[in-house]
């Protein structure tokens, strides 16, 4: 669903539905009160309804001959992970990437769309949801200028990759190029409670990184060489879009930097608000910019879920569960 946030054309298109609204609304009059020869009230509800129906069509007229935008934004916000939920007792939540993926297919299939702005507030996330969401924005015809707001860290830094400018404030947090790979240990907790663990498993590292048992030191190569091949990845991914040296990324050694420190070691292209990204491709494009944002649209019915899983969770309903998801070895950016 695209939002119109900018107001180029709004007074023509503008006039365009108020015509349309006063012509029909004539024909309307003619129709059901003038030839009738009688001014009933009957007939003048008439009249106003095709009156109405005019000027929705006058709208709909309007906005296909002078569109509202000609560039759009999509928001990736929170926790990257395919579900939009994150890691850790707080189960923050952000929009899930197939939905961040779909509202930037909508916007390169637009014709209105000349350009994308991606905004970037996100801590990072899982792996793939992010490549998802940098694929798309790489596949977007057109310019693509992603700008952070507050944070745009791991996951957010490789969704950024994929498109042709970052920006940032000076204050922005950017950075964390980095893997990490987490589990929980419950063997003691488990043997305080005399439970152990009893393995049924074809393959010698089928099981490892399981929370009821010690971690062997071959299996702990074995899961440190994934985080390494992750980590390389990530690297090429990074050099390659930013065009960015891979020693000066591994030099980062993972660290965050505010925006201006991250301007000057090459990591953000420029320094601006999100007024000066928005200046910055009207440049671009040669001419006057108006964005429209493209956000998923929600049922009633999703939005009190999404609420109602917040609270639940708040009060401890969400503790099985997640000791659940945490037993298992997990790896983000």
């Amino acid at each position: 669903m695209a939002t119109q946030n900018g107001s180029g054309g709004a007074v023509v298109r503008t006039l365009i539905t108020l015509v349309a609204a006063g012509v029909a609304a004539v024909v309307g009059f003619l129709l059901f009160v003038v030839v009738p020869d009688r001014a009933t009230a009957f007939g003048v509800l008439l009249a106003l309804l095709v009156g109405l129906v005019g000027a929705r069509v006058g709208q709909q007229v309007a906005s296909r001959v002078l569109p509202g935008y000609n560039v759009a934004e999509v928001a990736v916000e929170g926790p990257i992970s395919r579900s939009g939920r994150g890691p850790g007792p707080t189960r923050s939540r952000g929009t899930p990437a197939d939905d961040v993926v779909d509202q930037i297919e909508a916007a390169d299939d637009d014709d209105n769309a000349d350009a994308l702005l991606l905004k970037l507030n996100t801590p990072g996330g899982e792996v793939l949801p992010s490549d998802d969401i940098r694929l798309a924005a790489a596949a977007f015809d057109g310019p693509t200028v992603a700008y952070a707001t507050d944070t745009c860290a791991s996951g957010g830094y490789w969704i950024a990759s994929g498109c042709d400018e970052l920006w940032a404030r000076e204050t922005s947090v950017v950075g964390s190029i980095g893997v990490i790979g987490s589990r929980v240990n419950a063997k003691e907790f488990a043997d305080d409670l005399g439970l152990q663990y009893e393995r049924f498993a074809a393959g010698r590292y089928k099981d490892a990184g399981t929370a009821l048992k010690e971690v062997s030191d071959d299996e702990r190569a074995y899961l440190q060489g994934l985080i390494d091949d992750y980590y390389d990845h990530f690297v090429e991914r990074v050099a390659e879009g930013r065009e960015l040296s891979p020693d000066l990324i591994r030099d980062t050694e993972a660290r965050v930097y505010l925006g201006e420190q991250a301007f000057e070691l090459g990591l953000v292209d420029r320094l601006g608000t999100r007024d000066d990204v928005v200046e910055h491709v009207e440049d671009l494009l040669g001419t006057d910019v108006s964005v429209a944002t493209f956000e998923p649209q929600r049922s009633m019915r999703e939005r009190l879920s999404i609420g109602a899983e917040s609270v639940a969770y708040a009060v401890g309903a969400g503790i099985a569960g997640r000791f659940g998801e945490e037993g298992e070895l997990t790896i983000r950016l």
